[in-house]
């Protein structure tokens, strides 16, 4: 008698096992609107660093699980909604601020192309193990600083090195926090799955 999980079929991320439905373009449009909801809400979990017009928070955390839970198209989709959401003024970017031009807008770009990025990897197994998880969020979030710093040094004339040291270095020890959570919820939720398969 063997113990070994049901395999999950290749090719999919987490939302694509909810149960079928009759119209699937109604599910897709609640997971987009929820992950721009999550995003939304988690954004509003701030703390203020000195010396930086960036706070940490909590969005870039969601954005990244928005992105390897829904996958590429409705992971996009997800973080463009919460951008041109919020650029028309709803108050949901960090701490309750909307508008687009602020020092910290770019981040949410970032957050955008990271969502995309993550979710693609996701549908490749990157969210199935500890180290592939460890791999596809520093990924992640790099992408979100290599759109971020260089919009923060222009949108408030900082160097380059200044940038570094306001946009990225304070952030560090948070996104190796987030990511250790994240490689102990996705692939736990793997193999949930799997012994429900």
């Amino acid at each position: 008698m063997s113990t070994a999980a049901a395999p999950v079929r290749t090719g999919a991320v987490l939302a694509d096992l909810l149960p079928a439905v009759r119209h699937r373009y109604a599910v897709d449009t609640a997971l987009v609107v929820g992950g721009a909801a999550l995003t939304g809400i988690a954004a509003q979990i701030v703390v203020q660093v000195p010396g930086s017009p960036v706070p940490v928070t909590g969005q870039t955390f969601a954005a990244l699980l928005v992105g390897t839970a829904l996958g590429a198209r409705r992971g996009f989709l997800s973080l463009a909604v919460y951008a041109l959401v919020g650029m028309a003024g709803m108050p949901w970017f960090a701490g309750g601020s909307s508008g687009a031009g602020g020092a910290s807008f770019g981040y949410v770009l970032g957050m955008l192309l990271a969502a995309t990025v993550v979710g693609g990897l996701a549908r490749r197994g990157g969210d199935r193990s500890v180290l592939r998880t460890a791999g596809t969020m520093v990924l992640g979030s790099a992408i979100i600083y290599a759109v971020g710093v260089p919009y923060l040094a222009l949108s408030t004339g900082m160097s380059a090195s200044a940038a570094i040291a306001a946009g990225l270095v304070p952030f560090l020890l948070g996104d190796a926090l987030k990511a250790a959570l994240a490689m102990g919820a996705l692939p736990a939720a793997w193999k949930l799955v799997g012994r429900r398969g």
